[in-house]
């Protein structure tokens, strides 16, 4: 009983496996294809035009072989590249507008970065995300842009107590003034001068976690995309 109990369990396992990388692409190129059918020609005129472009060189100089092998993957990273840079685009007009859509970003940050996602909320859902990186203390506001005012002017009080000398920015997620873009977030926050070392940025993060948790719960059910402060998970009703 033992064995079929463990055989069923690992079926299972491997039923619920994550989908293969091409199989992942695949998924993708459908949803790129269904809000923007030019983006996948495009990238694949490119990658032909290169490819002929080496090709014509090769027959050119006599070395038919080596230029077009050259050219191959010259072509094929081209492509790809356009490719991703489209799913991008697509991936920002689909989260525009959508609740929890800038922690859907944030999330996704690549490097020396940690978010704490909801650290400051509100009964209308305007939340306040805190990002810490070499260039200090990044929080970031989603709702309305008067509202989140005072919600990130508190969280800014909060963090200022244990961040000390720390540099501390925030912006606002949108597309009105003095708002950033969906698909500028992650640009912005890269481009902010590094004041930290890996080692003082340990330190922030030891720091801020000890932070008692401070956020009132947003009517209605969590945003999709959004994630509980780690203080508050498990306190739920029940």
């Amino acid at each position: 009983m033992a064995k079929k109990g463990s055989e069923s369990a690992a079926t299972a396992g491997k039923d619920k496996k994550e989908p293969g990388r091409l199989k992942q692409i695949g998924m993708v190129a459908k949803v790129v294809h269904r809000q923007s059918p030019r983006s996948i020609p495009l990238a694949a005129g490119v990658a032909v035009l290169i490819l002929a472009v080496f090709v014509a060189v090769g027959i050119i100089t006599g070395s038919w072989i080596l230029w077009p092998l050259t050219g191959l993957p010259i072509a094929l990273l081209t492509g790809f590249i356009i490719f991703t840079r489209s799913a991008q685009r697509v991936q920002y007009k689909m989260l525009d507008g959508q609740i929890g859509a800038g922690a859907a970003i944030l999330d996704n940050m690549r490097g020396n970065w940690t978010t704490e996602f909801a650290v400051n909320a509100n009964r209308q859902q305007d939340v306040v995300h805190r990002v810490i990186g070499r260039p200090g203390v990044v929080l970031v506001g989603e709702g309305d842009p008067h509202r989140l005012k005072s919600l990130i002017s508190s969280e800014k009080k909060r963090v200022s107590r244990v961040a000390l000398d720390t540099p501390i920015y925030d912006y606002k997620v949108g597309n009105g003034e003095d708002q950033v873009p969906l698909s500028k977030l992650q640009r912005t926050l890269v481009r902010l001068p590094r004041t930290l070392d890996k080692k003082d940025v340990t330190q922030l993060n030891y720091r801020l976690r000890a932070l008692p948790a401070k956020m009132q719960m947003p009517k209605g059910p969590l945003p999709r995309n959004a994630k509980m402060p780690k203080g508050m998970r498990g306190q739920g009703g029940g």
